[in-house]
């Protein structure tokens, strides 16, 4: 075990920079300073974070652009005078993979509504916590319900929203609030109101393969009850910052200059 913690802490002190965050959809969330943007495009840049990475960089630039080009770079200024037809005719050629522009929309015009009703998207998502939830799972079916309500009914987003509720591992949503919730050399961490000791991994292929071949899940299937089983096994290491290791271990396979074999050395230990 304590191997094992030494190894994992040793790969965050190497990988866990800015310099290896490229190619990833959160470099394009460093645009921005204020805590009202950063949320914005954050959720932006997570919920279209799927299919191949170049695809998606492409995709969230294209939104972001869309909605700060008139407003001094300010995606949150811009939501606040929008209206629901400006945010349909920017997007109306848009498409990312299954996603269609009128989705997007449909995501900003949540967004927007959300602003207005709650201030910030952090308040939404707080708004959802209880004193006694172990994890933030219980917050995030009530931020993805309430949102999805905002944004037009149930239905709405269905390729964008994912929800504990749906049995889904919302590995994107996890991704935003690893974002939000963290603050370090590569997480933001706009948010100041959502434990980071209550967050679960985003898991995806990476992290999976990487968490059996580390015997910290024997699951086969990367889903809710993985995700939870994993971000069990990293709170043995670091109980208070469970996602911690997420984004070095995930930079394996990601970004060329991050080997798998000097990975492999740093987690064997002495």
């Amino acid at each position: 075990m304590a191997d094992l913690r030494a190894g994992l802490d040793a790969l965050y002190r190497k990988y866990n920079r800015r310099a290896f965050v490229h190619p990833d959809p959160l470099e394009l969330v460093y645009r921005y300073d204020s805590s009202a943007d950063q949320e914005i495009a954050g959720l932006i840049a997570a919920c279209l974070a799927y299919g191949r990475v170049a695809q998606i960089l492409a995709s969230v630039s294209r939104v972001l652009e869309a909605i700060d080009r008139d407003a001094q770079s300010s995606p949150r200024t811009f939501l606040e005078t929008a209206t629901d037809r400006e945010l349909q005719q920017l997007l109306r050629e848009f498409r990312h993979r299954f996603t269609p522009g009128a989705e997007v929309a449909a995501l900003l015009r949540g967004v927007k509504r959300a602003l207005a009703e709650h201030g910030s998207l952090e308040a939404l998502f707080v708004s959802g916590m209880g004193m006694r939830d172990e994890t933030i799972l219980p917050a995030l079916t009530v931020f993805v319900d309430r949102l999805r309500r905002l944004a037009g009914g149930a239905q709405a987003c269905p390729s964008l929203l994912s929800s504990p509720s749906d049995g889904s591992a919302c590995k994107r949503l996890n991704l935003f609030l690893r974002w939000m919730a963290r603050r370090d050399r590569v997480d933001p961490g706009p948010w100041r109101s959502v434990s980071r000791a209550k967050l679960v991994v985003p898991l995806d292929t990476h992290l999976h393969r990487i968490a059996r071949q580390l015997r910290l899940t024997g699951r086969k299937q990367a889903d809710l009850k993985t995700a939870i089983e994993i971000t069990e096994g990293f709170a043995r290491y670091s109980p208070r910052d469970p996602v911690r290791y997420d984004f070095s271990l995930t930079r394996l396979g990601i970004n060329p200059a991050c080997r798998d074999d000097d990975a492999l050395c740093l987690l064997q230990g002495p």
